[in-house]
């Protein structure tokens, strides 16, 4: 496995439907994850998830979408022939004109290496603390954390 890199100015972008299969993915998308449009269009977005990638990071995501809340997170997907390449990730739920969530969109930017630098290790804590006492554990990890920026994720996701 080796890490897979793509150019700063460059933006990763995937559309899914309401239970995360994939509608649409651009160039980029295509690129990184090594599937032909074929292949990716109805696929479950899964299908690029890292299994380093912690899971209660998916449910933060999950749970900030269903209030269709936008969110921004640092995410390892994994291409298909099991390399991998990390993105800072904006997702946000596409609505309807009645308000009524229709879909996902996400962008995606290459991550710096200052944030790379905190969240590996983050994710490598939260990941151990998954395996060995549940996603409750992670979760307390991760809460901690949050509560030291001022209860808030997002003003700790963006604060490196």
């Amino acid at each position: 496995m080796s890490e897979l890199h793509f150019k700063e100015t460059e933006i990763i972008v995937s559309k899914t439907d309401t239970q995360g299969k994939i509608t649409y993915g651009n160039e980029l998308f295509l690129k990184l994850s090594g599937y032909s449009e074929e292949v990716i269009l109805g696929a479950p977005h899964n299908i690029v998830r890292h299994p380093d990638m912690p899971k209660i990071i998916f449910k933060l995501l999950w749970d900030k979408l269903q209030q269709k809340d936008e969110i921004n997170a640092y995410v390892i997907n994994k291409s298909k022939n099991n390399d991998f390449y990390w993105v800072f990730a904006n997702v946000t739920p596409s609505l309807d004109d009645n308000g009524k969530v229709v879909g996902y969109y996400s962008v995606g930017r290459k991550p710096t290496q200052k944030a790379l630098d905190v969240i590996k290790p983050l994710y490598k804590r939260l990941l151990n603390a998954e395996k060995s006492e549940g996603m409750s554990a992670s979760e307390k990890i991760l809460n901690e954390l949050i509560e030291a920026h001022g209860g808030r994720y997002d003003k700790y996701i963006l604060s490196f």
